[in-house]
């Protein structure tokens, strides 16, 4: 009985990107691989790939590793059309080790961003 009950509370955990979207409620699960660079002064840029989890026309919600927080700018490309965009942090999520950012795309609408799984 202690096993079922186990089970069915890891079932019904969200993960760390799906806690920050509930506050992105126009956001919509999507599965976008991306490449993130975040630059740090001169000619110092982090980069990762990781893949976009919720998105909206607005907002990203990735999983991340890189050390962003509020207000950094960072530029995402899919991968691997290469479509760009630009984005400033807006929200980061801690839960379990793990980190999720929103980012809001700069240029306004972001269509690439959207296709769904």
């Amino acid at each position: 009985m202690g096993r079922t009950s186990g089970s069915a509370l890891v079932a019904n955990e969200k993960s760390c990107a799906e806690q920050l979207a509930r506050f992105f409620p126009q956001a919509s699960a999507v599965r976008v691989p991306v490449q993130v660079t975040s630059p740090r002064g001169g000619a110092t840029n982090l980069r990762e790939a990781t893949i976009v989890e919720f998105s909206s026309g607005r907002h990203a919600i990735f999983l991340s590793t890189l050390p962003l927080e509020f207000g950094d700018r960072v530029r995402l490309e899919a991968r691997p059309q290469g479509f760009q965009a630009e984005a400033t942090v807006d929200a980061v999520q801690y839960h379990e080790g793990r980190k999720a950012v929103a980012v809001r795309f700069l240029q306004g609408s972001c269509d690439w961003v959207m296709k769904r799984p």
